[in-house]
């Protein structure tokens, strides 16, 4: 039973339905497409052969825990650069799945000869070697990651990137309030440049609907490969908050897997993963078939009274992705 902070009636719910008459052609409106995010899905500059902040200062390996204001005591490197876990790996045993255009925005840190430890146990720390056959340094397990847009010490612009991104602490744990309350979705109206209003999520992701989905089944036609490309919004047992969002627009529906998704105006509601900042639309139009939500849960441009913005073709940030057995998404 998904719960709010604002208890919704039957009469609200039924006034909710009057709601979603503001979506004019939700249905066949033409797409509108976003410009590609500064900086694509590669993050960071090269320079010199290595990415972001990917070289360090000496050749020495090191972790040292420190305070960043914004996050609280995080694991540093030698150079005090913020390190950070990610979600999708695993622990147990470790391994990391974070290959090619994601290790350009998040660069491994590789061990170099031993590794000195400052406030870190010496038994939690390790070394997993990658899928290119060099070895990257864990701690409890997890391996570690710079972020490229990280420009200097004490820089955590990494953390809660994609709800799957969060600093590390002594432990190999999330660092930071923002990781305590990963378990609470919160929905907030926002503006993205070239679109305009939007919902995002409690990272700042961009959310969006699928026009496969309908409303009526209350089911989502994205699962499997779809699913790991376009992260289903799950209500965490319920706890969603919201901010600008009209609360009669909030629902919920089963999954396949027996996942419960947070829906608005009766849309199932997703995240994309070539998204790898808050601002990012990367997935708007793709295929004809996703769209950013609006606040009022229409897809973006299909209310009466906006004025969307026809931006230029998106060039790569918009093209399918191919799932198993040659499904695009």
């Amino acid at each position: 039973m998904l719960r709010t902070r604002i208890a919704v009636s039957v009469a609200a719910a039924a006034a909710g339905l009057a709601v979603l008459t503001a979506c004019s052609g939700a249905e066949t409106a033409q797409p509108v497409i976003a410009p590609a995010a500064a900086g694509g899905t590669g993050g960071g500059q090269i320079a010199n052969g290595q990415v972001g902040n990917a070289a360090p200062a000496s050749n020495e390996s090191k972790l040292v825990v420190a305070d960043v204001a914004s996050v609280g005591q995080v694991l540093t490197d030698q150079n005090g650069m913020t390190l950070y876990r990610f979600d999708k790996d695993t622990a147990k045993p470790p391994k990391s799945n974070c290959d090619g255009d994601c290790a350009k925005a998040w660069p491994p840190m590789l061990a170099t000869g031993d590794v000195q430890v400052q406030g870190v146990d010496k038994n939690l720390v390790g070394k997993v070697t990658r899928s290119d056959g060099t070895e990257q340094i864990t701690v409890g397990g997890w391996a570690l990651y710079r972020y490229a847009k990280d420009t200097k010490a004490g820089d955590a612009t990494g953390q809660g990137v994609g709800g799957a991104w969060y600093a590390s602490n002594a432990k190999g744990g999330k660092a930071g309030q923002a990781a305590a309350e990963a378990g609470v979705v919160k929905l907030s109206a926002s503006k993205i440049d070239g679109l305009g209003d939007a919902i995002v999520d409690q990272n700042g992701m961009t959310l969006y609907l699928f026009t496969k989905d309908t409303k009526k089944a209350k089911t989502s036609a994205c699962n499997g490969d779809c699913a790991k490309t376009w992260p289903a919004v799950l209500s965490n047992n319920g706890k969603v908050e919201l901010q600008g969002i009209d609360s009669k627009l909030l629902g919920s529906i089963k999954r396949a897997d027996g996942t419960e998704q947070v829906t608005i105006g009766g849309w199932p509601v997703y995240t994309f993963s070539k998204d790898l900042k808050p601002g990012d639309a990367n997935g708007m139009g793709v295929n004809g078939t996703w769209f950013v939500i609006e606040p009022n849960g229409c897809k973006v441009g299909t209310t009466p009274s906006a004025t969307a913005n026809q931006a230029p073709a998106d060039s790569g940030a918009g093209s399918s992705n191919s799932g198993a057995g040659g499904t695009t998404y």
